[in-house]
């Protein structure tokens, strides 16, 4: 696990060095994965890398370049700026709007397609609220459905 943030950390720095942006990198691990954080005492110098489809695809390029080196697969997960507070706050609330549909009598409620990182989290946050939720679809279409237990 050291490893993997290792490397990571080495690309993503060289990234931002490309990009001429300053960041800190902070590394951590935990669940079985490496958390790379990349924070900067001036936070609109982050801001453009911030948005949540620009993290993904940086955390798939930085997966793919650890995946290079250690000949490993990668879980990686990359927050930029705060990136993964902001969007796990936007988690709650899609999954706040599901509870009510269903508490308003519907028989289930449908979130849009996300990463297979996010929709653990939407479990998760499905799971405290006292609801059901399962995954369906493939590929980019992989969505979260929620319902009543």
């Amino acid at each position: 696990m050291e490893q993997e943030g290792d490397i990571a950390a080495d690309y993503i720095e060289e990234f931002l060095d490309i990009c001429d942006l300053d960041g800190d990198i902070d590394i951590d691990a935990h669940n079985g994965r490496a958390y790379l954080s990349v924070n900067a005492s001036d936070g609109d110098n982050l801001r453009v890398l911030s948005k949540p489809e620009t993290v993904n695809a940086l955390q798939e390029l930085t997966r793919l370049a650890v995946q290079n080196k250690t000949g490993s697969f990668s879980r990686l997960i990359l927050d930029i700026g705060g990136s993964r507070n902001v969007r796990e706050n936007e988690l709650a609330a899609l999954v706040s709007r599901a509870a009510e549909r269903i508490e308003g009598g519907a028989a289930e409620a449908s979130l849009p397609p996300m990463s297979s990182y996010e929709r653990k989290l939407v479990h998760d946050l499905v799971a405290a609220r006292g609801y059901k939720s399962v995954s369906q679809g493939e590929g980019r279409d992989r969505h979260t459905v929620i319902t009543a237990i």
